[in-house]
């Protein structure tokens, strides 16, 4: 809970916008300042003294940290009700950072595998070469994850909800297991947002966010944090001074700007995508539809249980092919052809042909990434006319 001059503002509406920063600013500006500079100055011998002897809180050189940055992950911390917070250039900056802080040679992983395609693929490949062993078990199979645990396991690393199906971690079931064996637990909460989730609330040790996604949310800048316990973060973040993957001042600056309006937009696309939702499973040139707060959803109770909506993304299969598919892709007006996510503008990616381009069919089918599968992120406009524009390609691909 944020609080000013003894006064509380537990509304996280509220804290978006104040959390973080004095009232007082410098030059009286009401906005947050970009302190555009890579090196700070020292007054005199007694403020080196005071930095380097007694660990006096100020900055010194920029890849140590920034005015601007520091206010950014501040607010994030009081957001996701976390202890502290560190940003970064990019979501898999924050998450390869995080890995590498926590792991050493002859150490074990566990993910699962419906983790983001470059997340695996970083596990999968580039801890192998500095002799990490990594396990990727099923999502949502908890006697094989829990069998996957060795004595040398350091954590489990998932994300809820997932890419592209949504599917949500029972984040009470899982916590236990992590606990049971003592072993860290990490959840990429870039889909739900502190808004829809909070998994340290369920005593998850960390939470990643790709903060480019509906945090910042204009799809204007590279973002990324990761949220826990101050011991862990500070584990983190001497690895990150090293490794250098800072995210610059005016980034800051604009992901401050974001999180002012972040819980209005996401209550928004909440309800936009729902409707959406339910608007594609009625649809008769639908297959299948994936959401977590539609009853059809395989997590709808835990979702329900664990989430205050569903968050802005919602995945379906089209009835047909993959050339039936590209037409629909072609023939869509307003909604912009893209592959990220949680903006103001709706997109809608086709994983067949731009995430997985590079898989044979019978691969990508293996991963359940049919032609015909859709992921649509739903933005700020008038969910009529984003349906509308769904409605309209759907029956001009099948003229």
């Amino acid at each position: 809970m944020w609080k000013d001059k003894g006064k509380s503002f537990g509304s996280l509406a509220t804290r978006a916008v104040h959390a973080g920063e004095g009232r007082q600013k410098y030059a009286d500006s009401l906005t947050t300042p970009i302190v555009q500079s890579s090196t700070f100055t020292f007054k005199d011998s007694k403020e080196i003294e005071a930095y380097t002897k007694e660990k006096k809180d100020r900055f010194e050189y920029g890849r140590y940290g920034n005015p601007t940055e520091k206010i950014a992950e501040r607010r994030l911390a009081d957001l996701e009700g976390a202890e502290d917070c560190l940003v970064f250039s990019s979501g898999m900056m924050a998450i390869t950072t995080t890995i590498l802080a926590l792991v050493r040679t002859g150490d074990h992983i566990i993910m699962t595998d419906d983790s983001y395609k470059k997340t695996l693929e970083f596990c999968n490949s580039y801890l192998k070469r500095f002799g990490i062993e990594c396990t990727i078990v099923p999502f949502g199979d908890y006697e094989a994850l829990e069998a996957a645990i060795k004595p040398n396991t350091r954590f489990i690393f998932s994300e809820s909800p997932t890419n592209p199906y949504l599917n949500v971690f029972d984040l009470v079931r899982f916590n236990e297991i992590a606990r049971r064996h003592k072993i860290m637990s990490i959840i990429d909460s870039t889909f739900a947002t502190p808004f829809n989730q909070r998994p340290l609330e369920f005593g998850i040790d960390l939470v990643t966010h790709s903060a480019t996604k509906y945090l910042a949310g204009h799809n204007d800048i590279l973002a990324g944090c990761v949220l826990g316990k101050k011991e862990i973060i500070d584990k983190i973040r001497a690895l990150h001074k090293s490794m250098g993957g800072l995210i610059d001042p005016h980034c800051c600056y604009l992901l401050l700007r974001g999180l002012k309006t972040f819980p209005l937009r996401v209550e928004h696309q909440n309800k936009s995508a729902l409707t959406v939702a339910r608007f594609l499973e009625g649809h008769a040139g639908i297959q299948k539809v994936y959401y977590p707060f539609l009853e059809s959803h395989r997590h709808y109770t835990i979702a329900k249980e664990q989430m205050v909506g569903g968050g802005g993304v919602v995945s379906f299969d089209i009835k047909g092919d993959l050339e039936l598919a590209k037409r629909f892709m072609d023939a869509l007006e307003m909604i912009y052809i893209a592959p990220s996510l949680g903006g103001v503008e709706t997109l809608i990616t086709h994983p067949a042909t731009v995430s997985y381009y590079d898989y044979t069919r019978e691969a990508r089918y293996e991963l359940g990434i049919t032609d015909t599968l859709f992921r649509l992120s739903v933005g700020i406009e008038d969910v009529q006319d984003i349906m509308g524009d769904i409605e309209r390609a759907l029956a001009k691909a099948r003229k």
